[in-house]
């Protein structure tokens, strides 16, 4: 990644950058996806254990796995610098942390997964498939976490090609072994859900092995990520989680409170429950772009902070918050004039499409808070400013958009829908928030030749 001096250069950098990471979430989308359905096929209790069991395992992965987020914005800002050393032991001890951090899930998922499985009130066939799943995915815990210290290390360079082909051609590795393992089909056990597991454990070995065979290319070479050993050392490990942690955090507060809304809207009946999931799901899936665009606003900021140009650091928040809000336009019209459409993708059930319909309504709101919150998010973890967007999550989330929902859902005649008022109004309070916030870094570092530190 080179330094862009025109408005034009920045335009189409940032899109180079978000193009790929775009589609490579958008691939894991598909990869959730075609688990769920592909296990759905095999029986309804298949489908019920992978679904439980996913819910316990995305939240922790998101949360605790995002604690090497951090590696986005430390590398792109020795990358800016021009400080490669620094990359390479970054990487090297990010390495060993995510193997530390690997264990320790996997070591308290065989505590915690039996007894929270124990006090759900599932049948015994749904909770030996959830369990017997998410033993198989175990053992692909450890691929995973190296795999996401290469990725957001390979991305962190400008390199988001790499990990986009990656990912597209983990989609079908995850589909071929999902056909494999869940039906029994080429002389394997039909397995059912269970097999998911292990296709994913099978694909996240693949992404790691792909991204440890990218890092050798010769485009790579200069920075010498993985020829020098070092080792580990627990100053490095503490940057990495001072930054890491409060991402991480928010992170989790964000994924958590969307499932505990779920839970919550269960008192109002299955088919509101049903509408409510399939609203969230079609949302969760715009969301991808103003995420995509966080994650590239992330890098080019840090870059640019690296370097101590932190004009043109501001130059391209203000490109990606623009880019954001258009997109935030086009899918807000598409789900008003499209929301019966997306619905009847869902569900055939006339009072099912009805209620998501409603609840699409609802999710036009969404766009913009998240056209101006994700874009900040990622431009603030650029400037590693990170504890800010931990307070944010915590505040907008648990502290407003929840007890307002619950307000609104348990007093008033919304009912159902009050969760997601509740909701718009904590995305628009931490949207503000962050916006608060990004102008004061600007206002800090106008005049300033002194890298940031928060």
């Amino acid at each position: 990644m080179a330094m862009t001096a025109s408005a034009s250069g920045k335009w189409k950098r940032l899109f180079t950058l978000f193009l790929p990471i775009f589609v490579s979430q958008a691939c894991q989308y598909m990869m959730n996806f075609t688990d769920v359905a592909m296990s759905g096929h095999a029986s309804a209790e298949d489908l019920a254990g992978v679904a439980i069991g996913s819910s316990l395992w995305v939240p922790v992965f998101t949360g605790v796995g995002g604690i090497l987020l951090a590696l986005s914005p430390i590398v792109s800002q020795h990358f800016g610098a021009g400080r490669h050393e620094d990359i390479a032991r970054t990487v090297v001890q990010a390495l060993y942390l995510s193997v530390a951090i690997a264990l320790a899930i996997v070591l308290a998922g065989s505590v915690a997964v039996p007894f929270i499985l124990k006090q759900m009130q599932l049948e015994e066939d749904v909770r030996y498939i959830a369990s017997h799943y998410l033993l198989a995915l175990s053992f692909g815990i450890i691929p995973l976490f190296l795999y996401s210290v290469l990725r957001y290390s390979i991305d962190a360079l400008g390199q988001t090609k790499v990990t986009m082909w990656i990912t597209l051609t983990a989609l079908p590795i995850n589909m071929l072994f999902n056909w494999l393992f869940i039906y029994g089909h080429g002389g394997f056990p039909r397995l059912g859900g269970i097999g998911t597991g292990y296709a994913t454990a099978i694909t996240y070995t693949y992404c790691f092995v792909a991204a440890l065979a990218a890092i050798k290319l010769r485009r790579f070479a200069m920075y010498r990520a993985l020829v020098r050993v070092y080792c580990p050392s627990w100053a490095s490990w503490k940057e990495l989680l001072k930054t890491g942690v409060p991402i991480g955090s928010a992170i989790f507060f964000e994924t958590s409170i969307f499932a505990a809304v779920t839970l919550l809207v269960g008192r109002f009946g299955a088919e509101t429950v049903a509408a409510h999931q399939s609203a969230l799901n079609f949302a969760s899936l715009l969301y991808m772009i103003p995420l995509s665009l966080s994650m590239a606003l992330t890098i080019a900021v840090g870059f640019e902070a690296g370097a101590k140009r932190y004009e043109d650091a501001k130059k391209f928040c203000l490109i990606g918050i623009a880019i954001a809000l258009a997109v935030a336009a086009a899918a807000a019209l598409f789900l008003y004039a499209f929301r019966g459409h997306v619905a009847r993708l869902y569900t055939s059930d006339p009072a099912v499409a009805a209620l998501t319909g409603k609840f699409l309504l609802y999710a036009i709101f969404f766009q913009f808070s998240d056209a101006i919150a994700a874009p900040i998010q990622g431009a603030l973890r650029g400037y590693k400013d990170v504890n800010a967007v931990f307070w944010a999550a915590l505040l907008a989330y648990w502290g407003i958009g929840l007890p307002v929902g619950c307000a609104l859902a348990l007093l008033t005649p919304a009912g159902a829908f009050g969760y997601w008022i509740g909701l718009i109004a904590g995305l628009a309070a931490g949207a503000l928030f962050l916006s608060f916030r990004l102008r004061a870094i600007w206002r800090r570092h106008g005049n300033q030749r002194t890298p940031l530190v928060s």
